[in-house]
């Protein structure tokens, strides 16, 4: 697979990667060498300049726009550098998104408990956030905890990816890790593969499978 941005300039020239179902992936490298852009070649959100990506076995450039963002909300969770949650929304209501875009989501979050909203409580209670948390808006919300929010709803429903853009740069290295731990093992939890991007090498070694991106014209 190669990508070039569009006003030129080579971000990635035959890069070869894959990642297997529960595998976890640490992908580093410096600023600008095209981490996020990665990402979003994986998620479909920019197409590729040539080669081909799969995802559960599906080519993205055989799908159309309505069926990428489908495949999106059905099998990838996307944790997001600034979180992105509905600032007026409750951590709870955050967590129930995806179950609201996709029936996959919501049927796979209903396979271990009563409800939604059973399921996305018991996501926050494991990931650190109490009860009495659940209802405030996010916005009143710490950034360590708005960080496990975010996580929690890209967590529901298990979907077979999950897809995480520097998620610890916020975070003093002592939480970074912690949260780290925590994530690991809700994606064993879940069998969801992990794409973790980060430019901290202290976090590689939780991870059995490291990629380093060297910037333009990377390869595998």
């Amino acid at each position: 697979m190669s990508y070039s941005w569009p006003k030129g300039g080579t971000v990635f020239g035959g890069l070869d990667l894959s990642l297997g179902r529960g595998e976890r992936l640490f992908i580093s490298g410096p600023s600008g060498c095209g981490k996020s852009t990665l990402l979003s070649l994986v998620a479909g959100i920019v197409p590729p300049s040539a080669g081909e990506i799969l995802v559960g076995g599906r080519s993205l450039a055989k799908l159309s726009g309505p069926a990428r963002d489908r495949l999106r909300g059905d099998d990838i969770g996307y944790i997001f550098q600034q979180f992105n949650l509905v600032p007026y929304l409750s951590a709870a209501e955050n967590v129930l998104l995806p179950c609201g875009f996709s029936k996959i989501r919501r049927k796979r979050a209903l396979a271990h408990s009563a409800s939604p909203a059973e399921a996305a409580g018991t996501l926050l209670e494991r990931l650190g956030i109490p009860p009495e948390l659940h209802s405030r808006g996010a916005a009143r919300l710490s950034v360590g905890q708005q960080q496990r929010v975010a996580a929690a709803r890209a967590l529901i429903g298990s979907p077979p990816l999950l897809i995480a853009d520097e998620p610890t740069s916020a975070l003093d290295e002592e939480t970074g890790i912690a949260f780290l731990r925590l994530l690991l093992k809700e994606c064993a939890l879940a069998g969801s593969s992990l794409m973790f991007v980060s430019h901290d090498g202290k976090l590689a070694s939780e991870f059995e499978r490291r990629f380093s991106l060297k910037g333009p014209t990377a390869a595998a």
